[in-house]
């Protein structure tokens, strides 16, 4: 799997995490501008990490969107959630400042995951499998974004990789200390939001490029989504990079991982779409 290899132009779709709320806005911004005619499903390639991953497997099964937005509506009555607590978030810090490369970084966050109490991992998977409405790996291109715990290694999952797609899924959005990391091929995998909260270098290659990253923050060595896509706008490529507003932040609730904000963050989303279309359009349609 070579991570930075893909077909010069076309256009690519990247999604980028942010849990739970991180999923529904997501849906929110992407229904909503198939409503109003522009349809992302059209990319040449979708990249997804963590909740994007969750999103992108969708996107590339070409699941309807209005279905899946309508889905983030629903009622959360007994679904499981959970909180990062303070006492990861500065584990997460302190290994982002005290590393010189994503690759440090990862390996002493993947060390913290590895050591974590967390539910067992096939109850994990079970949780995954039921918020994934496909099985297989799409026809279309879909790279879906991993770190390996015992080493800090950026991993790109594809069709080709001979992982699973609901545990390439499980794997990206195994959020370090919260949920069990992931065994994949006798290795085990972490967020892919470790080494970047939306890895838009992957879209190196196309013309056009949505990014829609509900989180943004770049820390220590690892790389803002801002920066990554300057980055590729140098090399002449169009990229929309969409991120929640104002009000869409609010709706967040503080806790990305409650499902009791889902159904807000999936309407603020859909909100959100007459203030970014044009935007959109100048890349997607050029």
């Amino acid at each position: 799997m070579d991570a930075h290899h893909t077909a010069p132009g076309g256009r690519a779709l990247v999604l980028g995490g942010g849990g739970i709320t991180g999923i529904a806005w997501e849906w929110g911004v992407i229904s909503g501008l198939a409503e109003a005619g522009v349809d992302l499903y059209e990319a040449d390639l979708v990249v997804g990490t963590s909740a994007g991953s969750l999103v992108g497997a969708q996107v590339a099964s070409g699941i309807d969107p209005e279905a899946r937005y309508q889905a983030q509506l629903a009622s959360p009555d007994g679904e499981p959630f959970a909180r990062v607590s303070r006492a990861v978030l500065a584990r997460w810090a302190l290994a982002a400042l005290t590393s010189r490369t994503p690759r440090q970084v990862g390996a002493r966050i993947g060390r913290m995951a590895l050591a974590a109490r967390t539910v067992p991992e096939a109850e994990r998977r079970a949780v995954i499998e039921s918020r994934l409405p496909v099985r297989d790996w799409p026809p279309r291109p879909l790279k879906i974004t991993a770190v390996e715990a015992a080493t800090g290694a950026f991993t790109v999952f594809d069709r080709a990789s001979g992982a699973s797609l609901v545990d390439a899924v499980g794997a990206s959005c195994a959020v370090p200390g919260v949920w069990p990391p992931v065994t994949i091929g006798g290795r085990r995998y972490i967020d892919g939001g470790v080494r970047s909260a939306a890895n838009v270098d992957l879209a190196a290659g196309h013309r056009g490029v949505v990014v829609l990253a509900p989180t943004t923050a770049g820390f220590g060595p690892i790389a803002g989504v801002g920066r990554q896509v300057a980055a590729l706008r140098r090399t002449g490529a169009g990229v929309a990079l969409i991120t929640p507003d104002g009000r869409t932040r609010a709706a967040f609730g503080g806790n990305s991982l409650d499902p009791r904000f889902r159904a807000a963050a999936a309407r603020a989303g859909r909100d959100q779409v007459p203030s970014i279309i044009e935007a959109v359009k100048a890349v997607w349609t050029a």
